[in-house]
């Protein structure tokens, strides 16, 4: 666990932090609302392969063993070499997508909350089309439903889906805008949870969150050094 750690440290000291600040130029707003303990859940739009890089890079390093993004188990864990390094580098926690009879595909999921995770989760389900929002998936109202306490924060990044599109090979060095918004609590109806998910990534794509139309773009900050 304690080399597993290290690892995922390693790797983003050495990846996440300089591919997201200097490469890109990440412009983050209301960093001060991203949680850094849990167990909590990160809910972000899909764009990009460097959407985890660029989430990961939010985080000071003290907290990065807990951060732990799901991502899909029959794509990261369908050779040797790769499934290793996902869970032990990246520390993906594997969702199962096209679970069988029985099968939870959230199990994974689970664990990472029980242990006090912070969940970075995709509700898309897939990487969409670049700067497009697709229509959220209701798995994550089915895990915060077995976890009625534990909040979503939702995170909205631009400029990735230009930057590496899917299907890119090498990243475009383009500057990024993430926005973080207010947490959001557990909803008993399904449809109405969902509907405040997206109008939140809607809010803060368009600009519109509280807050954000007067708040002055943040500089290059190390991770953990500044909002």
């Amino acid at each position: 666990m304690a080399a597993t750690s290290m690892l995922r440290k390693l790797f983003v000291v050495l990846v996440a932090y300089p591919v997201a600040l200097f490469w890109l130029g990440l412009l983050v707003r209301h960093r001060d609302r991203l949680p850094l303990r849990g167990p909590a859940i990160v809910a972000a739009n899909h764009n990009s392969h460097l959407d985890i890089l660029a989430l990961y890079s939010l985080f000071p390093l003290r907290a990065i063993s807990k951060v732990r993004p799901a991502a899909a188990a029959d794509y990261f864990l369908k050779h040797r070499w790769l499934a290793w390094f996902s869970q032990n580098v990246v520390g993906i926690v594997p969702v199962l997508r096209g679970a069988h009879a029985g099968q939870d595909p959230l199990a994974a999921c689970y664990t990472a909350l029980e242990r006090g995770d912070i969940l970075i989760l995709f509700p898309e389900g897939t990487r969409g089309e670049a700067e497009e929002l697709a229509k959220l998936k209701s798995g994550i109202w089915h895990l915060v439903r077995r976890f009625p306490d534990v909040e979503v924060t939702p995170v909205f990044m631009s400029g990735l889906g230009r930057s590496m599109p899917k299907g890119a090979f090498i990243p475009l060095p383009l500057f990024v805008d993430v926005y973080i918004g207010k947490a959001l609590g557990y909803d008993e109806n399904k449809n109405a949870f969902m509907q405040q998910l997206t109008d939140r990534f809607l809010s803060l794509r368009d600009g519109h969150a509280p807050n954000i139309e007067n708040t002055p773009r943040e500089g290059h900050h190390a991770p953990g050094t500044g909002k």
